[in-house]
């Protein structure tokens, strides 16, 4: 009898440390963001992520979580955004070839490119929200988002 209370005592302090032991699994992750194929290297990418309903469009740049430039390098650009809890997300890119943060426009469209989260293409009929847009980060992954040029 002494026995087994002496094992179930052994086994239930080894259950206590491994539970101080084990990792945890981490809250925050990292997305990292991809851009190819734009039509010069001039200027910078602008990377604006975005995490809630009807933070799109957002052509003023007010309503976005996040927001990051990277330099471009052979007509690509990458960016990481670090720290980002689980959820829903879109993504917005301008290749902001004259750096002054904001999307140029001809009569109508933009003359920079710009591209979203899940478009592959833009126009009257498919024009980008939030909803469209946004996909559910689950973790550390990468994405890859297209640049239109009108």
């Amino acid at each position: 009898m002494r026995q087994i209370a002496f094992a179930i005592t052994l086994l239930t302090a080894q259950l206590i440390l491994f539970s101080f032991t084990s990792t945890k699994e981490a809250t925050t992750h990292t997305l990292t963001v991809k851009v190819a194929d734009l039509r010069n290297s001039k200027g910078v990418v602008q990377f604006t992520l975005y995490n809630k309903e009807g933070a799109i469009p957002d052509e003023d740049y007010e309503n976005y979580y996040r927001q990051l430039n990277a330099k471009i390098v052979n007509k690509t650009s990458v960016i990481k955004f670090h720290n980002l809890p689980m959820g829903k997300y879109a993504i917005n890119i301008l290749h902001d070839e004259n750096k002054n943060g904001i999307i140029e426009k001809g009569w109508i469209f933009p003359i920079e490119g710009i591209g979203f989260s899940n478009f592959k293409s833009i126009g009257f009929s498919n024009r980008p929200s939030f909803k469209k847009a946004s996909f559910y980060f689950k973790g550390n992954s990468t994405k890859i988002v297209k640049v239109i040029y009108m």
